[in-house]
């Protein structure tokens, strides 16, 4: 009998594969960085064979790590970075380097699409803004600026996929993407479950390019690349499979992920809610019952720690923060906008840049490490309030997960600024965690989500210590702040 679950968790910054017991506890793990590629301001590419060979790498070095053969593995699961996009031929030979979530190069093409009057056409079907953010655009910027791409898409020579479906490919030939990663494509009626032809039509890109959609838990193909054949049988883009590992199964509950950028998802059941500044999105798929969530994409959370360690040399490694920002006992009126490739919900404004404000002669660099880590409180303030008023659900409780959930100042912060209890579980991979329980589910290595909640054990629990007053008139900063930062590179 197998032991394990294997989870691959293909992020925007590494690559790392986990195998989590029948425990949900994880047992072995690696991870692998990769090089992050920025041709021009405001665009952000990966080499497709980076993410690849990092994938495949890990993975190995996962099994070797617990000496376990491919017999011991009942299943893989997979999570990705979502939106991420490139086309590959049908040899896996890709045409370009994959273009990055993150990446606004396509700000143009949507704003192009919004003077036509299209985005009420793409929101009402796809529950999603007209944004760089999402792949609908970045397919058709690479149709439209790599030689002889189109002509080789309308032969039916190439393939869209996210990041998933690349890893799919190579790992057992299907072309395939779920329910959860479609949903982030602006090409996918989250609604009707299909690919939508009055949508590509706006966006001049061929059906052949599209991968077939599954449910993101049922076995999709084998792969005999670890040595022996193994289901891949989960499949969930990363903000959702963490929802799904924080056992979120109930609507109201809600997690919010502290990674590169920071994700805050509320399951809100099998039916969608449109939102002005949120999105609806495709929580999971399981057999032919959808669930969905509203959620909030903040662009930059931890990456701003990452650049005042890389870039600034405010701190030499990421958990230094905690310290130097705890030894201030406050940002002393400094406010730091992140918004270095835009802003995402719920402002969406591609145009917007980074700014540091109310700077003075007292200021020193713990202010504005300490600045930063209020940045990501302030930016789930900002989506937990649109999130409340959409569902009409007020949150008992916030879920955290992510490298940043670590940092007990930056919980401490965000219990106070939304005035909630911050939960952090004891599994804080709850990204990789989700895809596993996805693919356990699928092949019986666990038995049904109460078993998967009666897993989930809470580490620590962070209650608000400010008042009121002092919480919002820190907030109230905060959004004039955000205001001095909009439309700068417009």
């Amino acid at each position: 009998m197998a032991d394990f679950v294997l989870a691959l968790d293909q992020g925007t910054s590494s690559s790392r594969a986990i195998l989590f017991d029948r425990a949900g506890v994880p047992v072995a793990s690696a991870q692998q960085p990769f090089e992050q590629i920025y041709p021009r301001p405001g665009w952000v590419e990966h080499d497709p064979e980076a993410i690849w060979q990092s994938q495949l790498d890990t993975a190995r070095e996962a099994l070797a790590n617990a000496r376990a053969a491919p017999g011991d593995i009942a299943a893989i699961g997979i999570t990705n970075q979502r939106e991420t996009t490139l086309i590959w031929d049908r040899s896996g030979q890709p045409i370009a380097n994959a273009i990055v979530w993150q990446d606004r190069r396509t700000a143009p093409l949507c704003d192009d699409l919004r003077d036509r009057g299209l985005e009420p056409l793409f929101r009402e079907r796809t529950g999603l803004l007209l944004d760089p953010y999402f792949s609908g655009t970045k397919v058709k910027w690479l149709l439209d600026n790599v030689p002889d791409a189109r002509q080789r898409a309308e032969r039916g020579e190439l393939m869209f996929g996210t990041i998933d479906s690349w890893l799919i490919y190579r790992l057992t030939g299907v072309h395939a993407t779920d329910y959860t990663n479609a949903s982030r494509t602006l090409m996918y009626d989250i609604f009707e479950r299909r690919w939508d032809s009055d949508l590509l039509e706006a966006l001049t890109i061929p059906p052949s390019l599209l991968p077939e959609v599954r449910p993101s838990s049922g076995v999709i193909g084998e792969t005999s690349l670890l040595g022996g054949a193994i289901p891949i049988a989960g499949v969930a883009g990363d903000q959702q499979a963490a929802l799904f590992g924080q056992a979120c199964f109930s609507p109201g509950m809600a997690k919010n992920t502290f990674g590169t950028g920071a994700f805050l998802l509320m399951n809100i059941g099998n039916r969608g809610i449109a939102s002005e500044s949120l999105v609806t999105t495709i929580a999971w798929g399981m057999g032919d019952t959808l669930t969905y969530a509203l959620e909030g994409s903040i662009f930059i959370a931890g990456a701003a720690v990452q650049w005042l360690r890389d870039e600034l040399g405010l701190i030499a490694t990421s958990a230094e923060s905690e310290t130097l920002a705890a030894s201030v006992p406050d940002c002393d009126g400094v406010y730091l906008v992140p918004a270095f490739v835009g802003l995402g919900a719920p402002h969406w404004d591609p145009h917007a840049r980074g700014a540091l404000l109310g700077l003075t002669r007292g200021t020193n660099k713990a202010h504005i490490v300490r600045a930063a880590l209020e940045a990501m409180a302030f930016q789930s303030r900002d989506v937990i309030d649109v999130v409340e008023a959409d569902s009409g659900v007020k949150l008992d409780e916030l879920r955290v997960d992510g490298g940043a959930a670590a940092n007990d100042l930056l919980l401490q912060i965000q219990a106070d600024i939304i005035g909630r209890d911050v939960v952090r579980p004891a599994v804080t991979e709850t990204t990789a965690l989700g895809a596993a329980y996805l693919a356990g589910l699928a092949t019986g290595f666990w038995k049904s989500t109460d078993e998967l909640a009666a897993n989930w054990r809470i580490d620590r629990r962070f209650s608000p210590q400010m008042s009121e007053e002092r919480r919002e008139e820190l907030y109230a900063g905060w959004k004039r702040a955000v205001e001095r930062a909009k439309g700068w590179a417009s």
